[in-house]
């Protein structure tokens, strides 16, 4: 899977260095490609809805589409809340996508309605609420999910396990009136990587006593929650994503008050400074990578910026090519299928411009003239 994963999003890049050098481009005709501790419990996981029973009656009104029908056929589920995570299943059919301001976590495939498989209860004020999910790395045996949400008191990492009720992995991060959101992602068995934001304040992000404005590695997964995570990184503001190239490097993406910026952290433990900064701040929020390549989600942006980073250093010397510029709208989550294929949840229900099937999860279009990753 990760060896498939690897050629997709390589490919991206290599297009677009082929096209002048990661460069904008134009994808109006393209097609889809194709390729703490605490142990109180956070929500409740809720039973699957019983499905309607069947009818004479068209299931939406004759003529053009329907509610909630998107003619665009990269779109894969519509008329979501603002999405808040996003992950595709191994079978590259499916996904789990979160919903930052209700804390329903929704499996969505094409041509199905959303099903809910989880609910969270969340505090949604400001920037919070559900703001990742994350699969465990055995999921296809215990469908472990796990998830940063906000809650009355702080935000944290919980576990949702099938039939149960959240429970909390890590607590106590720092709540404020912004720098609530976070992101999570596994860079290997027990080892899962979460990127905090301040809560409003820059001081926590470089204080050693708080988990606020830090990249932790929180081995012990347990809900006694009792070893306190390792910091990998401090001085993040407002994380839009933690990404990782396994055997590589974990990458993160932040918000600060001067500009947007993309961090790598070598395996060794090695912090880069900045490898790329965006002074037009555009968003960044949830990223992928896989082969030198970091594919970065813009909510203000309206686009996936695709960024081509040195193997061994990181380093960062062209332009970003720009996927899907202004289609979708707002983008704020990024996954990659196991064909190679990019995934993005939009949110624009919060972002000011949402359409009539909006908030969605879409398959994002090659560069003019490619046909796909596989």
């Amino acid at each position: 899977m990760r060896g498939t994963r690897t050629v997709g999003i390589a490919a991206v890049c290599v297009a677009l260095v082929a096209a002048g050098g990661c460069a904008q481009f134009d994808d109006s005709s393209a097609s889809p490609f194709t390729p703490e501790p605490s142990d109180m419990a956070v929500g409740e996981v809720q039973p699957e809805s019983p499905q309607p029973p069947e009818s004479s009656e068209p299931a939406t009104p004759p003529g053009p589409l329907g509610p909630c029908q998107d003619a665009d056929p990269a779109v894969v589920a519509t008329c979501l809340d603002t999405t808040g995570g996003l992950v595709v299943l191994p079978d590259g059919q499916h996904a789990l996508v979160g919903e930052r301001r209700t804390g329903r976590i929704l499996e969505v495939t094409a041509g199905q309605p959303p099903r809910e498989v989880a609910r969270v209860d969340v505090d949604a004020g400001a920037d919070g609420g559900l703001t990742d999910i994350a699969l465990s790395p055995t999921y296809a045996e215990d469908n472990l999910i796990y998830a940063y949400v906000t809650t009355g008191s702080d935000n944290r990492v919980v576990r949702v396990a099938p039939g149960d009720t959240p429970k909390p992995v890590l607590s106590g991060i720092p709540r404020g009136a912004s720098g609530n959101g976070g992101s999570l992602e596994f860079a290997g068995a027990g080892e899962l990587m979460v990127a905090t934001g301040d809560g409003g304040d820059a001081a926590a992000a470089t204080d050693p006593g708080s988990l606020g404005g830090k990249l932790l590695r929180v081995r012990d997964l347990t809900t006694s929650g009792s070893t306190r995570p390792e910091i990998v990184l401090t001085g993040l503001g407002a994380p839009g994503g933690v990404c990782v190239e396994p055997g590589v490097a974990t990458w993160v993406t932040d918000r600060m008050p001067l500009q947007d910026r993309l961090q790598r952290v070598g395996t060794d433990g090695t912090v880069s400074t900045p490898v790329w900064t965006w002074p037009d701040r555009p968003g960044v929020g949830g990223c992928v990578a896989a082969a030198g390549v970091v594919a970065v989600a813009l909510e203000y942006g309206k686009a996936m910026s695709v960024l081509a980073a040195d193997p061994k250093t990181g380093a960062v010397t062209a332009a970003p090519g720009l996927l899907a510029q202004d289609r979708y709208g707002a983008l704020g989550s990024a996954s990659i299928a196991s064909d190679g294929q990019l995934w993005a949840g939009t949110v624009n229900k919060t972002s000011g411009e949402p359409g009539p099937t909006d908030d969605r999860v879409v398959k994002l279009p090659p560069p003019s003239g490619g046909g796909g990753f596989d």
